[in-house]
């Protein structure tokens, strides 16, 4: 039987990328994004049998239990589940518009947060599975333009400190991601050399590392910065 990866967020950047390389290691790998038609590009480029996708918004509860219950019907197990669904919305506290906390928090916390609750007790029956929560290094560093968004980072960060702790003596591996700036469409516009940001690619290929290591010995945290250092948000 083959592996099981459970991505949210799968159809563009670091959850394209992860989605590319759980599926060249033989995982059976569910993912989800709020566009239909980028699922169906995702799908064609791919050609695999192995993936299975599936349009929901996560900033909704609603829809964050309809995809893990759609999940939960075709597999009774998991092995790893990476919550990557997000946006990011540059802004200040002082000066961005009302409802930008809310839908940061919704998108990037909110999501995490109630897809995973939805997942444990799988993860718990089995005793094992591993968690990758990607957050950012706006999750530590506090940036002028960051606004909400720093304020979700730091909060997911949090919530995956909470979860290591809960499940460490249940078999279930906890890790955070906290990449820098990576080349993804988030960045679409600036005028910087695609050697100034992270490939994609390289933040996949590091998860998949993490996620290969001793049973006896986890990650918790995997800070990835650009060689040449962040970049100012």
């Amino acid at each position: 039987m083959n592996k099981t990866a459970i991505i949210s967020g799968g159809s563009q950047g670091i959850g394209k990328a992860l989605v590319k390389k759980f599926l060249s290691e033989g995982f059976t790998v569910y993912t989800c994004s709020r566009t239909g038609d980028k699922l169906k590009d995702l799908t064609t480029e791919f050609n695999s049998p192995l993936l299975h996708t599936f349009v929901a918004d996560l900033s909704d509860k609603k829809q964050c239990q309809d995809f893990a219950g759609w999940v939960l019907g075709q597999t009774k197990t998991i092995d790893v589940l990476i919550n990557n669904a997000g946006f990011f919305m540059p802004g200040q506290i002082q000066n961005e518009e009302d409802g930008v906390l809310e839908r940061q928090i919704e998108a990037n916390l909110y999501s995490a947060y109630h897809l995973t609750r939805a997942f444990l007790p799988t993860l718990q029956a089995q005793k094992s599975g591993h968690i990758f929560t990607i957050c950012s290094t706006a999750s530590i560093t506090a940036y002028t333009a960051g606004g909400s968004y720093c304020i979700s980072k730091f909060a997911l960060l949090g919530f995956t400190k909470v979860l290591r702790e809960e499940t460490k003596l249940q078999g279930i591996k906890v890790t955070a991601i906290l990449p820098g700036a990576t080349l993804t469409p988030a960045w679409d516009g600036v005028e910087l050399p695609e050697s100034r940001f992270i490939p994609a690619d390289d933040v996949a290929s590091t998860i998949y590392s993490a996620y290969t290591m001793n049973p006896s010995t986890v990650l918790e945290e995997i800070l990835i910065r650009p060689q040449l250092g962040d970049i100012e948000l």
